[in-house]
């Protein structure tokens, strides 16, 4: 496992995302590409942490959505590492799988209908963040965005010992018979109100599915007037204030689940 020092810049929309999370006094955030591997399947991701803090941080892993690791999730780490968490934004179809346009759909779709190989991908990532020394392996939660937050959803189902799971505007796969009997983590997650991809029925069946283990810890959320992809600046679909909600909920949830 190589990495590779960067010191990337951001489009305008990402870096006012960024600067939403006030830099803490004394902080230094620092990134670096990643390069690892999947079954000797070239990977490479992209982390970040504030390195004014010591070792045994929490972690957060982060899942992209259906155009692959880049600037959008990168912006997400910087983030997650101005709040004190070492994060790792994880690469699901492979180094310089990039796909654009019409390309995407297809792409994500090879994932959706292989669960085997999606589910392993992202254990790669989580095996990644564990092994790095600034972390707490205890202590790793794990988010993702759309088809990533249907990503961490399908990981949750394998039993690994996540301390929470954030799925943002993911979809929301029910399995049949009911697949829920490894989950452990505790679940939030957050929709739209107004998402055509994850519809009412959607969340009600995925919600009674989650109801066959009476012990397992779960949130939904709905936010009013959010269509798909609602956190995402670079897009039409962006909704600000539900963006800055969810990120909240979010924040609390960590408080909880990471302290």
């Amino acid at each position: 496992m190589t990495t590779i020092d960067t010191n990337p810049a951001f489009s305008a929309k990402h870096e006012a995302l960024i600067n939403s999370v006030p830099l803490r006094d004394g902080s230094s955030i620092q990134s670096e590409r990643v390069s690892y591997d999947h079954d000797g399947s070239p990977l490479e991701g992209y982390l970040a942490w504030d390195a004014s803090e010591g070792e045994g941080r929490p972690g957060v892993l982060v899942i992209h959505d259906w155009f692959g690791e880049g600037e959008y999730v990168h912006a997400r780490a910087q983030m997650l590492a101005r709040l004190g968490y070492v994060a790792f934004a994880a690469d699901i179809y492979g180094a310089g799988v990039r796909p654009q346009g019409d390309e995407a759909p297809a792409v994500a779709g090879a994932f959706y209908s292989d669960q085997q190989l999606l589910r392993a991908r992202v254990q790669a990532g989580f095996d990644r963040l564990r092994w790095d020394s600034r972390v707490d392996p205890d202590r790793i939660a794990v988010i993702g965005y759309c088809f990533g937050g249907s990503a961490t959803l399908e990981f949750a189902r394998t039993g690994a010992p996540i301390a929470g799971v954030v799925s943002f505007h993911g979809g929301l796969i029910t399995h049949e018979p009911a697949d829920v009997a490894d989950l452990r983590a505790p679940l939030l997650v957050l929709t739209g109100a107004d998402d055509p991809v994850v519809p009412d029925e959607a969340v009600v069946a995925f919600e009674n599915e989650l109801r066959t283990a009476p012990d397992l810890d779960w949130q939904v959320v709905s936010y009013s007037g959010a269509p798909h992809a609602f956190t995402q600046p670079m897009l039409p679909s962006y909704r600000p204030k539900a963006d800055a909600r969810s990120w909240k909920a979010m924040e609390a949830f960590f408080d909880e689940v990471l302290a």
